[in-house]
């Protein structure tokens, strides 16, 4: 389920990156490339898991995958944080500069 999650999370910031390409202002390229490497991370490990044990790879039990699916929502929201914090770090447009610019 994680590599599931993390492959879907990808594609989705992989189509909005595409869509912003010639001005990727919000930096929705390096959220793909987390999200990829994170599906590349978890498709090694189950490859290691089917080699491990063949038989068991494919019936997983229930509260194995919901555990799964919860590690695997856990990363996106991680990398969601990641770039939000690495966009308000760069900040391309300008909006944080200018608010703690800002005389009252």
């Amino acid at each position: 389920m994680t590599l599931l999650v993390a492959v879907f999370a990808a594609i989705i910031a992989t189509v909005v990156w595409y869509k912003k390409a010639p001005r990727d202002e919000m930096k929705t390229g390096f959220l793909a490339l987390m999200y990829w490497g994170a599906s590349l991370m978890w498709t090694v490990d189950a490859v290691f898991e089917y080699v491990s044990d063949p038989e068991g790879y494919f019936s997983p039990a229930p509260v194995d995958m919901l555990n799964d699916l919860f590690l695997g929502v856990s990363v996106v929201a991680l990398g969601l944080i990641i770039w939000l914090v690495v966009l308000l770090i760069r900040d391309p447009k300008g909006i944080v500069k200018q608010a703690l610019l800002k005389k009252n």
